[in-house]
């Protein structure tokens, strides 16, 4: 069984259609980075995976899981579902060990001291020992961002969704965010990943599904992405981004 699969997902806003029967699965330890042009539908086919975006047909399982049935307690599923965000969404007001603790406490029901050696035994892994007891202001961008990756680890997820996790950073700092990505899929992480990142693409995913105006457009292996993408589209989108 995939640990996620989608089938024939369609989804409007309105009368515009944003999705188009988009078909694709990941299976447990498999790597796929979702990449495209700006307005292709990624972010959008990413958070149906775990229900933050309502999608009218298809169909999106998570470990057997159903999203789109009413009965499905899409809370308690999110609790297992790692996301990270392009910004970083971090609560401001509380310190980075409390950022890591609370959700643990309130949705995984874990005693306070367990939470907080837990976040501290993340924060050690992404480098960041040193800063739990500052505040998110206090950290650069790519220091929140691998904060927020340690929060959703925390939550001992099943599989990891990230939305673009680098593109608000500034150039130097985009590095040390992949880098923790890098390492969570050389351990065996599931991963669906958007991003414009080509580099990380070519070093850890296993597929590349190419997106365009809402629909899938190719779904390979990297090699041949890279190497020979099928469609007209995906030549001219890597001809652009590979060569500058």
């Amino acid at each position: 069984m995939p640990m996620i699969e989608m089938k024939n997902v369609s989804k409007w806003y309105g009368a515009f259609q944003v999705l188009t029967e988009c078909s694709t699965q990941v299976e447990k330890g498999e790597v796929i980075v979702v990449c495209g042009p700006s307005g292709s539908g990624k972010s959008t086919l990413i958070k149906c995976v775990n229900g933050l975006e309502p999608f009218q047909q298809g169909e999106v399982r998570v470990n057997g899981i159903s999203v789109g049935d009413p009965k499905t307690d899409l809370p308690k599923l999110r609790a297992h579902v790692g996301m990270v965000f392009q910004h970083f969404e971090l609560f401001p007001h509380m310190s980075i060990t409390e950022n890591l603790a609370i959700a643990q406490v309130k949705v995984l029901g874990r005693g306070k001291d367990e939470a907080r050696e837990r976040g501290l035994k993340l924060l050690d892994r992404v480098g960041l020992r040193s800063q739990a007891d500052k505040f998110p202001g206090q950290l650069s961008g790519g220091q929140q961002q691998r904060v927020a990756i340690a929060r959703a680890l925390s939550m001992d997820p099943i599989c990891m969704l990230f939305d673009e996790p680098t593109s608000a950073l500034d150039p130097e700092m985009i590095n040390e965010v992949l880098d923790v990505m890098v390492e969570l899929a050389q351990e065996g992480m599931t991963m669906m990943v958007v991003t414009h990142e080509m580099g990380f693409a070519r070093k850890v995913a296993h597929r590349v599904v190419f997106m365009d105006q809402g629909r899938i457009v190719e779904d390979d292996k990297k090699e041949a992405f890279f190497g020979s993408p099928r469609s007209e589209r995906a030549q001219q989108f890597l001809s652009k981004i590979l060569h500058h």
